[in-house]
């Protein structure tokens, strides 16, 4: 392995704690001591971005200096302010939300030191106030904030920034830069290569008009096994390389009930063991909510559930049940979803979390099962291709990641090469999904169990 690919090589340190410590520290001292207005941090899956977002929260607020905190949904906000009220008991919070029925977490309405309101001259004054991009972007202020925390940052288009910038002098930036690019509705192609392309996400932009600002990276993932971290890293993180937190034989996942010799338990031991399995049906063209592949994914998660489960880790010394909330399903479309819980709940299954890739990012489970984007389809579209799509899809997984797919992929991916048009002044991102698909097809291959449903 080169030095150019190798995260230990680059920093010198062996030790992940100490790699991911020292990345930290110079992190929070550009943040409160450095010169220029921006810093911004890249993190990979899993590697305590939202631990990061706080602890620089904490420490600014320390320091007397007043600060704001945008987030880019509801959920991040409350979860945000969750984790700054557990930390600090009696640091105020304002959690600045919207006049719908439901705003937020009734959760915080526990918190003493949090204090909720749809105005933010009622939260001035606070050391920490907490909220949406969206909300934020309606604030008027006399004098801005001197701080601000823009979390998730990749995932905020250019013109949600532009229109919050006013509000603060200086910020950091944290986010993902292998996660789904940010949401448009309509067309972006009248802007694509233009400086001001509000479709770009924010840090994008940032950096095009501000190329001097310090770039910083956390260096390792404590969510992603050692299995999984360096296909992770090297299809989707190829410039910015990081490692798992854990070694090999650090966490085990076994079963009390043994196998019946399906495909579905073959794959489960499979996953077991190597932290990767393939389940691959027959070669077909389907419609997108395939019958076939739908069921075996609900038949994968029945048996995980089924054969008592047990995951062993760094968080504990005794096992840890496999319970239905730490499994998770992954799909392209919210059809796929709709009928891999329809047939969930048709073989008694329930509380398992079952979403599309885009409501999975940030979030994290023991055990994933995805259907893959390609299955079964006649082609290969710029959406099925989308390299953030199957990095968030391939990266939830503490433990074993089981994909389901048809036959067939990689011959799709010959017949459809990448031919989207180069735009002028557009950053190509690399690897594209075509090289990424073929990456991960390649390591799901080792662990491939054909069934024949």
């Amino acid at each position: 392995m080169t030095a150019a690919l190798d995260p230990h090589a680059e920093s010198g340190v062996l030790d992940p704690g100490a790699a991911a410590g020292r990345a930290t520290d110079a992190i929070l001292r550009d943040t409160l001591h450095g010169a220029h207005r921006g810093v911004v941090v890249d993190s990979p899956p899993g590697a305590g971005k939202s631990t990061l977002v706080v602890r620089a929260a904490l420490e600014l607020a320390a320091a007397g200096r007043p600060l704001m905190i945008v987030a880019q949904t509801n959920a991040q906000v409350d979860d945000l302010v969750v984790r700054l009220a557990e930390k600090d008991a009696d640091l105020p919070v304002g959690r600045l939300h919207s006049s719908d029925t439901d705003p937020y977490d009734k959760a915080l309405d526990a918190l003493p030191n949090v204090r909720k309101s749809t105005k933010a001259a009622d939260l001035a004054g606070l050391d920490i106030v907490v909220s949406t991009a969206a909300k934020w972007a309606h604030v008027k202020v006399d004098e801005p904030w001197r701080h601000a925390i823009v979390d998730e940052a990749y995932q905020m288009r250019s013109d949600a920034l532009l229109a919050v910038a006013g509000l603060f002098e200086r910020a950091l930036f944290v986010g993902d830069p292998g996660q789904l690019d940010p949401f448009s509705i309509v067309g972006s192609e009248q802007w694509a290569g233009l400086s001001y392309d509000p479709s770009a996400s924010a840090v994008t932009t940032l950096l095009s008009h501000n190329p001097e600002l310090p770039q910083h990276r956390l260096p390792v993932s404590w969510r992603l096994p050692a299995s999984a971290a360096p296909l992770v890293s090297a299809a989707f993180y190829p410039y910015t390389p990081f490692r798992s937190g854990t070694d090999h034989g650090d966490r085990r996942l076994s079963f009390s009930v043994p196998s019946d010799g399906s495909g579905p338990d073959r794959v489960i031991d499979e996953a077991a063991g190597a932290g990767w399995g393939l389940l691959e049906l027959p070669a077909r063209h389907t419609p997108r909510t395939d019958p076939e592949a739908v069921h075996a994914v609900a038949q994968v998660v029945r048996r995980l559930l089924e054969r008592g489960g047990a995951a062993v880790s760094e968080r504990s010394d005794e096992p840890v049940p496999l319970t239905a909330d730490r499994i998770a399903v992954g799909t392209a479309h919210r059809d796929q979803a709709a009928a891999v819980r329809a047939a969930l709940a048709g073989l008694g299954v329930t509380d398992v979390v079952v979403d599309t890739a885009n409501r999975l990012q940030g979030r994290e489970y023991d055990v994933t099962v995805v259907l893959h984007p390609l299955s079964g389809r006649p082609d290969a579209t710029a959406f099925h291709l989308e390299t953030g799509r199957l990095c968030v899809l391939a990266s939830r997984h503490r433990h074993a990641c089981i994909v389901v797919c048809r036959e067939g992929v990689a011959e799709l991916l010959d017949d459809h090469p990448s031919t989207e048009p180069v735009q002028l002044g557009v950053t190509v991102k690399f690897p594209d999904g075509w090289e990424a698909n073929h990456a991960v097809l390649a390591r799901l291959s080792e662990h491939r169990v054909a069934w024949r449903p």
